[in-house]
C-alpha cells in the first residue's frame, strides 16, 4: 500500500491531465480489454445507476458520453418515480449527458468476467452545444462547497471510516437477517469488541477486500471487528481532494459488498439493522489545509480559533442538514443514547459521545470528526453540508459553546431530532440550506424524502397485527 500522500497526489494529477490522455486506451494498455465498462452513476440516495456496455465500445464514454435521463435523480430509495418533483414527464424526460470522472476508471476484481467500472457525473445540454452542471447531482454540491473554500485559500484534507455488517446470506426463520456471528450462545449478548478472533474468522473475505482495494487504488487503511457480532469497519486514509475521499467511500460500499456475495455472504451498510446491537456509521474526519499544504487548524492560536469557528459553524446548521446525515427512516433508529452514535448537538476534545469530536493528535493531524452520518448515507451530500457548515463558522466568526467532557448523553445540549418529518421540515425551511444547496435542490430532495416517510407510515407494523388483531 502506497503512502497516503502518494496516493493523493497521483489521483490529483490523474484528474487534472485526464483532457490531454486517453484514459480508456491507457486503461487496455495496462490491463488488457474488459468484456464490459460499468458505468456508474450515483443517484440522490447513493445508489448506484448505470449501464454496462461492451468493452469495444468503452472509448466512446470518454468522447460522446453516455445519455441516462436527467430524471434519475427524482427517484426514491426503491428506484420509482417520485412525480411531485416535476422532473420526471413534465419535462419530457429528457436525457442528459453523463461525463466520466477523471481517475475512477478502474478494474473490477470480484466479476467473473473481465470488467472495468468508471464513475459518472450528470451534465445538462443546454441545445446549443454546451452543457451545464446538472443541478440535481450530489456531486455537483460537494464540488461547489470546494470552489468557495478554494477562494478562501483553503483545500480540505477528508478521510472517510465505513461500518457495516457481515450477514447469512438468508434471513433467519421469522424474517429477520442474521449476522455472521450468533448475537448469544446462552450467555451474554456478544459483543467482541476489536476482537481478533472474529477477524481471523473472515481472513480470506477481509484479505480479498483489502486486494481489491489495492488493484482499484483505494486508499484503504485499518480494518477493525467492530462493536456488534458480524460487524466491522473499513477506514480510508486522508485525501488531499475531496472529491476523490466521497469517491473512494462510494466505491468502497460496492467493492465490500461485491466480495462478500463472491465469498457466500451479504454486507450491508444499513444504519441500524438491529435494535439490541450498534448501528453501523460513517465518520468523516476533515481538516482544512492551506496554499502550501500545511494544516491550518495546527497553525498556533489562529489555527485553533480557525478549528473552533468550523465546529460552531457545524453545530449551527447541524439541525438543518440532519436529514443529509440520516437520509433513511431506519437511520434515526441508530440515534440512542448510549451507542456511540451522537444524539446531541454537541463538540468536544476526545469524546466520542459527542457529534463533532476533536481527536488527540499533533498540529499536523488536527482535525475535526464529524459522527452523525449513518453508513447508508450519500458521502458527497455528508460532505458537502460538512463543509458548508464549516464555512458558515468561518464566514460568521461563529464561536461554539463550551465543548463537553464526560458522558454527553447525560448532560444539557441541544438534541437532534429523532422524528425523520421533524428533520425534513426542518431541512425544507432552512434559509442555510438555501444558501448551500440552492432552493430547488432543497424543494426536490424534501419532496423525495417525504415520499419515503410516508411510505413507511403507511405500513402496517407486524407487532400492530401481535397486539391488536
Amino acid at each position: 500500500m502506497p503512502l497516503p500522500e502518494a496516493v493523493e497526489d497521483a489521483t490529483a494529477a490523474a484528474r487534472e491531465t485526464v483532457p490531454q490522455i486517453d484514459e480508456f486506451g491507457a486503461y487496455v494498455a495496462a490491463h488488457g480489454a474488459p468484456e464490459i465498462v460499468e458505468v456508474l452513476l450515483p443517484d440522490t440516495h447513493g445508489v448506484l445507476r448505470g449501464k454496462w456496455i461492451p468493452g469495444g465500445a468503452g472509448g466512446k464514454i470518454w468522447g460522446d458520453g453516455v445519455a441516462i435521463p436527467l430524471s434519475i435523480f427524482g427517484l426514491d430509495i426503491w428506484g420509482r418515480e417520485v412525480e411531485e418533483t416535476g422532473v420526471h414527464m413534465e419535462t419530457g424526460d429528457r436525457d442528459g449527458i453523463c461525463r466520466p470522472v477523471a481517475g475512477t476508471l478502474k478494474p473490477v476484481p470480484w466479476s467473473p468476467r473481465p470488467a472495468a467500472q468508471v464513475v459518472l457525473s450528470m451534465y445538462e445540454p443546454d441545445g446549443r452545444g454546451f452543457e451545464r452542471p446538472w443541478d440535481l447531482d450530489p456531486r455537483h454540491k460537494l464540488e461547489r462547497q470546494v470552489k468557495r473554500l478554494a477562494a478562501l485559500g483553503l483545500t480540505p484534507c477528508v478521510a472517510f471510516e465505513l461500518e457495516f455488517y457481515l450477514m447469512k446470506p438468508a434471513p433467519g426463520p421469522n424474517g429477520v437477517p442474521e449476522p455472521v456471528f450468533p448475537a448469544s450462545v446462552g450467555g451474554p449478548a456478544r459483543q467482541n469488541m476489536y476482537s481478533m478472533s472474529d477477524l481471523d474468522a473472515y481472513a480470506p473475505l477481509l484479505h480479498d477486500v483489502r486486494e481489491a482495494a489495492r488493484i482499484q487504488g483505494l486508499p484503504a487503511d485499518t480494518v477493525i471487528s467492530e462493536a456488534a457480532p458480524g460487524q466491522y469497519e473499513v477506514n480510508l486514509y486522508h485525501r488531499r481532494d475531496p472529491m476523490a475521499a466521497a469517491d473512494d467511500a462510494i466505491l468502497l460500499r460496492r467493492l465490500i459488498d461485491g466480495v462478500a456475495r463472491k465469498h457466500g455472504v451479504r454486507a450491508s451498510f444499513m444504519a441500524k439493522p438491529f435494535l439490541d446491537f450498534a448501528g453501523s456509521g460513517m465518520h468523516v474526519h476533515v481538516s482544512l489545509t492551506d496554499d502550501e499544504g500545511h494544516n491550518a487548524f495546527g497553525a498556533g492560536e489562529a489555527g485553533e480559533r480557525l478549528l473552533r469557528q468550523c465546529a460552531a459553524g457545524l453545530l449551527d446548521t447541524m439541525a438543518d442538514t440532519a436529514v443529509l446525515y440520516v437520509p433513511s427512516y431506519n437511520g434515526f433508529r441508530r440515534l440512542v443514547p448510549g451507542s456511540y452514535a451522537p444524539t446531541s448537538i454537541s463538540w468536544g476534545y476526545d469524546n466520542r459521545a459527542v457529534a463533532v469530536r476533536v481527536p488527540n493528535g499533533p498540529p499536523k493531524a488536527r482535525r475535526l470528526e464529524h459522527r452523525i452520518a449513518g453508513a447508508d448515507a450519500h458521502p458527497h451530500l455528508v460532505l458537502a453540508a460538512i463543509l458548508a457548515g464549516m464555512l458558515e463558522g468561518i464566514e460568521r466568526t461563529l464561536e461554539p459553546p463550551p465543548p463537553l467532557t464526560g458522558n454527553a448523553y447525560e448532560q444539557e445540549a441541544p438534541h437532534l431530532s429523532y422524528d425523520m418529518g421533524e428533520a425534513i421540515r426542518a431541512f425544507g425551511r432552512s434559509d442555510f440550506v438555501a444558501r448551500a444547496f440552492g432552493p430547488e435542490y432543497q424543494r426536490i430532495y424534501a419532496i423525495m424524502k417525504e415520499a419515503e416517510l410516508i411510505a413507511f407510515e403507511r405500513r402496517i407494523n407486524p407487532l400492530e397485527y401481535e397486539t391488536y388483531l
